[in-house]
C-alpha cells in the first residue's frame, strides 16, 4: 500500500494522517520468528520539518500496536506477544518512492521486525518441564542452588 506525498510536498496540506488498520503480508514475515501478525493499528501523522541541514523532510510521529503470534522459548506453544511502538522521527529514504509515494507497508515491516523478542514465554511454572535426569530450572534457582558455577556467575556480574 503506498501513501501519496504529493500534496504535503507541495504545500497544500500541512500533514497527512496515517491513522488505520494495515495488515502485513505474510511474506513479509515467513522467514522469520513470527507464525502470524494480526493487522496493524497505526494512529499518527506526517508532516514536513526542517532536518539538520534546514531542508524540508518528511516527519512522522505516530503509535503502532499490534499482537504478533511466536513460539513460546520453553513450552514451543504458539503465544501473542502485543506490542507498542512510538516513532517520532524522519522517515527513512528507503522508505519513499519517487519523491512523493510513501510505502507504508515497508515503512511498518521496518519497525515490527524490531520489536521480535529474542525470546519470550508465558510459561510461570517450571515444574512440569522435566525428564529422565534433567527438569528445567529458572535463573533464580541456578544461583540458589549448589552450583559449581557460582564463583563464575559472580565475576561475570561484578564486570
Amino acid at each position: 500500500m503506498e501513501i501519496d506525498l504529493s500534496r504535503l510536498h507541495r504545500g497544500v496540506e500541512s500533514f497527512i494522517d496515517i491513522s488505520g488498520e494495515y495488515e502485513l503480508d505474510s511474506s513479509f514475515y515467513e522467514n522469520t520468528e513470527i507464525h502470524s501478525l494480526k493487522p496493524l493499528k497505526v494512529s499518527g501523522k506526517i508532516e514536513r520539518r526542517e532536518n539538520d541541514d534546514f531542508e524540508l523532510e518528511d516527519y512522522c510521529i505516530c503509535t503502532i500496536e499490534g499482537k504478533m503470534i511466536l513460539s513460546d522459548s520453553i513450552s514451543l506453544e504458539e503465544v501473542e506477544y502485543p506490542f507498542t511502538i512510538e516513532y517520532d522521527d524522519f522517515l527513512p529514504q528507503n522508505t519513499i518512492k519517487n519523491e512523493n509515494i510513501l510505502d507504508i507497508l515497508g515503512f511498518l515491516w521496518e519497525n515490527t521486525v524490531l520489536e521480535v523478542p529474542l525470546q519470550f514465554t508465558k510459561v510461570r511454572d517450571l515444574s512440569k518441564f522435566h525428564g529422565d535426569g534433567w527438569r528445567l530450572i529458572s535463573e533464580d534457582e541456578l544461583r540458589k542452588e549448589n552450583n559449581p558455577f557460582n564463583d563464575l556467575l559472580k565475576d561475570f556480574e561484578e564486570e
